[in-house]
């Protein structure tokens, strides 16, 4: 079977609460756009020469196999927060892939932009990879009974 290679991405993120963590993980992807479709998560590279598109124009299909790296965390501690990020690496050079870092923790969201963007330089200098700019989406999230939070680079076709 032959897959093709995705030839753009989207960041998106959500947060929710639920009767149980499996509720506020899938109320956290309908906030974020993915929650009717099946989720296949990949590891953490962006094709070369992948586009950045705006989640308005990302049509993914009901029930569709969707590619994406994401980070997730849950809580039922009220009153604690939680966070999750996700950072794409783009390189200098278009025919080199990119990379993506995504980290979550019990931690205020700027501390965690700051861990998986740091991830994204760690990740171009073992390459030795020029980085050209990275893009970052966060989200976090103040627990009331049961809460989650979800942040993905979704990898799809255009």
């Amino acid at each position: 079977m032959m897959v093709k290679t995705p030839n753009c991405y989207c960041l998106v993120s959500g947060a929710s609460e639920g009767r149980t963590r499996l509720n506020a993980f899938d109320k956290s992807l309908l906030a974020a756009g993915v929650g009717d479709t099946n989720l296949m998560r990949m590891s953490s590279i962006l094709p070369p020469a992948a586009e950045e598109i705006s989640v308005n124009d990302l049509v993914l299909p009901p029930g569709g196999l969707i590619p994406l790296a994401y980070a997730t965390f849950d809580g039922t501690t009220p009153g604690q927060w939680i966070s999750a990020a996700i950072a794409v690496g783009i390189p200098e050079d278009d025919r080199e892939p990119g990379v993506i870092m995504e980290f979550e923790d019990h931690s205020p969201l700027k501390n965690v932009k700051e861990i998986v963007e740091q991830m994204v330089v760690d990740g171009f200098e073992y390459r030795n990879r020029k980085l050209k700019e990275i893009k970052s989406l966060g989200i976090e999230h103040q627990v009331e009974i049961c809460g989650a939070v979800f942040a993905a680079a979704v990898l799809w076709y255009k």
